[in-house]
């Protein structure tokens, strides 16, 4: 049997970069409902500076990575730190609207320009027989940071949540040195497209008003519910579940210890914190690799409609659990997660398959602005949570998510059998 390329030293020292900066990411975005919340902000108000964040992390890569061709991953690593801490730091330095949704703003911004560079590394070192396993790695360590990052911040903001935001700046700092001293530019062929030229290309991809059609239908019923789902759930939580009787039923079947690092002191009793549990990072870790062996022989259109289908339930059942155990979060968000899983990474292959082998590029960069378009999920689905939170039922959002991704199941069933699937092409 042929033995697998080894990996250069870059893609370990790329790979521990990318956990750190999800740290970073995550320890800001997944508490951040909460966070405005203590300050007295209303729903309507932190779905806009939702919006502002995720719109500015997917929108700039669509140009960034354009940038990193002409100037190299490492210059442009630079310019992403030297974004993102000055932003970080606004947000302690500020407590107003205005000045919290700018700094949201340029740290999305700071991350736009990052989000296209450790991949674009790891595409470059990795070749056919590594590159698999190189991308799966990679992917790993976005949720071992996704992971971590909460759970820290989430213990910090116990303190002060200005000590738990400086952490995130804390460790983008380390990457900063990381990069500096260990971070060397891996040799590739560059390929000099201009800013220009990317859009005018990216327009002809657009042009195609079935390919068009489809991103939109992505961005509104499937990336909308998605990006609810990570706005909303640690705010519900820690809003609206007993967060100590959960602590409780964890204990009873989890070691006190192992409990505690997703929990802490939080008026006079010891309470499971919304950030710390709130993401489906763990599950992915877990599963991923179950799911898509599962789901790989099968049509990507019909597998990704049930994977809509499966997060779907886990909205149901994140809603019911007001009305039973708290626990029952566990299970709601594994299903989303299962849900998430069978539909994210195969919807997103998808569409490099249908693109001819040398615009696959183009085809995901455009890939971005559905990604974007589900940024909106903030300014739409925080005033119907606010809303149904001052009625007394938080839980009635979950319902209406379900309901989102239910239309959507039908919407892209339709779309299927009208419009047909995309032909799948090998080169």
């Amino acid at each position: 049997m042929k033995e697998r390329s080894p990996f250069p030293k870059v893609f370990w020292i790329a790979n521990s970069i990318e956990i750190f900066e999800r740290i970073a990411y995550y320890g800001i975005y997944m508490g951040f409902g909460i966070y405005m919340t203590s300050l007295g902000f209303s729903s309507s108000e932190l779905g806009v500076v939702q919006t502002i964040f995720i719109l500015f992390s997917y929108l700039i890569p669509v140009i960034s990575g354009t940038f990193a061709d002409r100037f190299g991953f490492k210059k442009m690593l630079m310019v992403a730190y030297l974004a993102y801490i000055p932003s970080i730091l606004l947000l302690l330095l500020t407590k107003t609207f205005s000045g919290t949704a700018m700094a949201m703003l340029f740290i999305g911004f700071a991350a736009g320009i990052f989000k296209p560079l450790i991949s674009g590394t790891v595409r470059v070192v990795t070749a056919g027989d590594n590159k698999t396993l190189g991308f799966g790695i990679f992917y790993q360590m976005v949720n071992i940071g996704g992971l971590l990052g909460p759970i820290i911040a989430g213990k910090l903001r116990l303190i002060s949540w200005d000590i738990a935001h400086l952490s995130s700046a804390v460790f983008i700092v380390v990457m900063f040195f990381i990069t500096l001293f260990f971070y060397k530019e891996p040799p590739r062929e560059v390929e000099g497209t201009t800013l220009k030229q990317k859009f005018k290309d990216m327009g002809v991809a657009l042009s195609d008003l079935k390919f068009l059609l489809f991103l939109f239908l992505l961005g509104v019923f499937f990336w909308i519910p998605f990006w609810s789902f990570f706005n909303l759930i640690a705010l519900y939580i820690d809003e609206s579940l007993d967060t100590a009787q959960l602590y409780n039923s964890m204990t009873s079947i989890l070691p006190v210890w192992f409990v505690n690092i997703f929990s802490g002191d939080v008026d006079g009793a010891k309470r499971v914190l919304g950030e710390s549990i709130g993401n489906t990072g763990l599950y992915i870790i877990i599963f991923q690799l179950v799911v898509s062996k599962i789901s790989q022989s099968k049509r990507a259109m019909p597998t990704f409609i049930t994977g809509l289908f499966i997060a779907g339930a886990g909205f149901l059942v994140i809603g019911a659990t007001m009305m039973g155990n708290p626990a029952w979060i566990f299970a709601g968000m594994f299903i989303f997660a299962i849900g998430e899983m069978t539909s994210s990474p195969r919807i997103q292959e998808y569409i490099t398959w249908i693109a001819p082998k040398e615009k696959a590029g183009l085809y995901m960069g455009s890939n971005f602005l559905a990604t974007a378009l589900g940024a909106f999920s903030g300014i739409i689905y925080q005033p119907i949570y606010g809303h149904f939170s001052e009625l007394g039922h938080p839980e009635y959002v979950w319902y209406v998510l379900a309901s989102h991704l239910a239309l959507g199941c039908i919407v892209f069933f339709t779309f299927m059998k009208t419009a047909g699937e995309f032909k799948e092409l090998n080169s």
